[in-house]
């Protein structure tokens, strides 16, 4: 129980942090400030929780993460579906709280939908959304195993080099779908987005759960097979 609380409370900081942050800003071609600044909410958040709830659940706080260690029998499959669903959940009401925030301050959303992320960078071309997240969740999952590893000799700095590996990837695909390698932080906004008349995250949100799950796959079985002997 405690694990799964552990994840809803990291989900729901990270889309506190790193969608208000978007939606603070904004994320647009012509503010590449706004590009660097929702990229460093998103990674400093991974290293706050990291080194928060870390030792509680893992931090994994991203599904697409969980199924990663899921398949290389790091986790149990009930751990699997808990965190899963706490990490929604999370989703879910940090994106209330933003609903709150902003509503309530008469704070404009300069994302036009919580954040949420979108295939217009893409021109809406649904495979280039799907090879984006695949290649993004790809290498961050495989940055998240490799720190993690037995054999990993990156002692108490793990979370930092996560986080900034979530940086790194946000910096590149913030243009493009807006960066989701996480199915549980494109779930939240999408919803809250369609409440608020804008149907479009949610319409394309099976791209931001299939994608990362895939690059996620793929980068568990890709570790696998690096570790062999």
């Amino acid at each position: 129980m405690k694990k799964s609380i552990a994840e809803a409370i990291g989900t729901a900081v990270l889309v506190i942090i790193g969608c208000g942050t978007a939606m603070l800003v904004g994320c647009d071609a012509a503010s590449g400030s706004g590009y660097l600044l929702t990229a460093l909410a998103f990674g400093l958040t991974i290293v706050a929780m990291a080194y928060s709830i870390g030792n509680i659940s893992g931090c994994h706080i991203n599904p697409a993460v969980s199924l990663a260690f899921l398949m290389r029998g790091e986790i149990s499959k009930s751990d699997f579906i808990s965190y899963v669903i706490s990490q929604c959940v999370g989703g879910i009401c940090g994106s209330a709280v933003l609903a709150a925030i902003f509503s309530l301050g008469g704070v404009a959303d300069k994302t036009g939908g919580f954040g949420a992320n979108g295939l217009a960078g893409v021109n809406g071309n649904v495979v280039a959304g799907l090879l984006v997240e695949i290649v993004l969740t790809f290498i961050f999952v495989m940055a998240i195993l490799g720190v993690t590893s037995k054999k990993a000799q990156h002692g108490s700095f793990g979370g930092l080099v996560i986080g900034l590996s979530l940086v790194l990837v946000h910096i590149l695909g913030i243009g493009l779908t807006g960066t989701s390698v996480n199915p549980a932080r494109s779930f939240g906004p999408a919803l809250f987005a369609a409440f608020t008349g804008n149907a479009a995250p949610l319409a394309s949100l099976w791209v931001f759960i299939v994608g990362p799950l895939v690059g996620a796959a793929l980068a568990a079985i890709c570790m696998d097979f690096l570790e062999s002997k």
